[in-house]
C-alpha cells in the first residue's frame, strides 16, 4: 500500500518511532552517478526520512545532468520506510500530460464522500491483513464486507450515471473529482464502454488520476483476457509509455497492469516493451523492495522466452541477474 510521505511520517511519529529509511532504490539513473544524487539527497538507509520532500527535489534538480527528481517514500521494509528516487536524465524519455481541463461539472457530493469512506476501509483492510480482491467481473471487488458493500454502491452509480462520470473525468476541473470518476467508471456494465475513458484518462495532469484509471484497466483486462469473445480491447501502449515515468505510482501501476496483459505472451507487446522500456524494465527489476520489483522481473523474463517456473524459480531462488541477462541478451540481438 503506498503511503504519502507526511502520512507516512505522522504515522511513524504516533507510534513514538524515528522515521527512519529501510530501502533507497532509484530509478531513471543512467548516467548520473547514484553515489553522487546518494550525497546530495543526504540520507542512507537507516537514516531518518528527509524533513522536506520538496527541497531534497529541489537539490537533486541541481545536479548536473538531472532534469526532474521525484521523492516517494512507500510502506514499509520491516516496519521501516522504502524510499523511491527517481531522476529524469537529459535526454530520457519524457511522459507529458494533458492540460488539466477546467470545467465545473462535478459529481454528487454522495459520491464522493462514498469514495473517501471506501479509501479510509481500505487502508483499515490492508492492516488487518485482508485486501483479497476479485478482479473476475473486471472491477474490483473486495474480500473485506465493508469495503465490498461500499464498491456495490458504485456498481450502482455507475449504471445509471456513465454520461457524468465520462463528462468529469475528461472535463472536471477538481483533481479529486476526476480521480473518483476514473475509479467508478470502471463499474460500467459494458466494460467495452469505458476503455477509451479510461485510456484517455492515463494522460490525466494528476497523478490520483492516472494511478485509478490503470488500476480499472488492470481489472478490465482480466476478464478480456480470458474471454476473447467479449470484445473488450485494453493497450498496451501507454502502460508501456508509463513505465519510462519519473512518477513512481505510474511505473508501479504499469508494471503490475502488463504482467496481466502480456500472460498470453503476445509477441507484439514483449517486443513493444523491449523496445520503449528495456532500460526501466531492467532497473525495477533490480530493486531491493522486492515486493515491487517482482513484476518487472516477469516482464524481463518474458521478454527472454523463460518459462514461467524457470522465472518464479529465479525469484525464490534469488537468482534474478541469470534472468536480466538472458533478457538484455534478447534486447542486444535485437538492436
Amino acid at each position: 500500500m503506498k503511503l504519502a510521505l507526511p502520512l507516512l511520517l505522522a504515522q511513524m511519529l504516533s507510534l513514538a518511532q524515528v522515521p527512519r529509511i529501510g530501502i533507497i532504490d532509484f530509478y531513471g539513473v543512467r548516467k548520473v552517478s547514484e553515489e553522487r544524487l546518494l550525497k546530495v539527497l543526504g540520507a542512507r538507509e537507516g537514516d531518518p526520512l528527509p524533513p522536506s520532500k520538496s527541497v531534497v527535489e529541489e537539490r537533486l534538480e541541481q545536479v548536473s545532468g538531472v532534469v526532474r527528481a521525484r521523492l516517494e517514500s512507500v510502506c514499509c521494509a520491516d516496519g521501516k520506510a522504502i524510499l523511491f528516487v527517481g531522476i529524469e536524465e537529459k535526454g530520457a524519455p519524457h511522459f507529458n500530460f494533458r492540460t488539466p481541463p477546467n470545467s465545473e461539472v462535478r459529481l454528487p457530493d454522495q459520491v464522493v464522500e462514498t469514495y473517501r469512506q471506501f479509501l479510509a476501509a481500505l487502508e483499515r483492510a490492508v492492516r488487518s491483513g485482508d485486501a483479497r480482491d476479485d478482479l473476475t467481473r473486471g472491477h474490483s471487488l473486495l474480500a473485506d464486507p465493508e469495503c465490498r458493500a461500499l464498491q456495490l454502491k458504485f456498481e450502482e452509480f455507475a449504471k445509471s450515471n456513465l454520461k457524468l462520470l465520462r463528462d468529469v473525468l475528461r472535463e472536471s476541473g477538481d483533481d479529486e473529482h476526476r480521480s473518483v470518476a476514473a475509479y467508478v467508471i470502471g463499474y460500467a456494465e459494458n466494460k467495452r464502454l469505458v476503455v477509451d475513458d479510461l485510456q484517455y484518462a492515463m494522460q490525466d495532469p494528476a497523478d490520483a488520476v492516472r494511478n485509478n484509471a490503470m488500476r480499472a484497466l488492470a481489472a478490465i483486462a482480466v476478464p478480456a483476457l480470458q474471454d476473447p469473445e467479449l470484445g473488450i480491447r485494453v493497450s498496451p501502449t501507454w502502460f508501456i509509455e508509463m513505465l519510462n515515468s519519473i512518477i513512481w505510482t505510474d511505473r508501479n501501476k504499469a508494471a503490475f497492469a502488463l504482467v496481466t496483459l502480456t500472460e498470453s505472451r503476445d509477441a507484439g507487446v514483449l517486443d513493444q516493451i523491449r523496445t520503449s522500456a528495456m532500460d526501466s524494465v531492467i532497473e525495477m527489476a533490480r530493486w531491493k523492495s522486492l515486493g515491487h520489483a517482482l513484476p518487472a522481473f516477469i516482464l524481463a523474463g518474458r521478454i527472454a522466452g523463460v518459462a514461467e517456473e524457470e522465472i518464479q524459480r529465479a525469484w525464490s531462488d534469488g537468482e534474478r541477474e541469470a534472468v536480466l541477462e538472458k533478457a538484455l541478451a534478447v534486447g542486444h540481438r535485437r538492436r
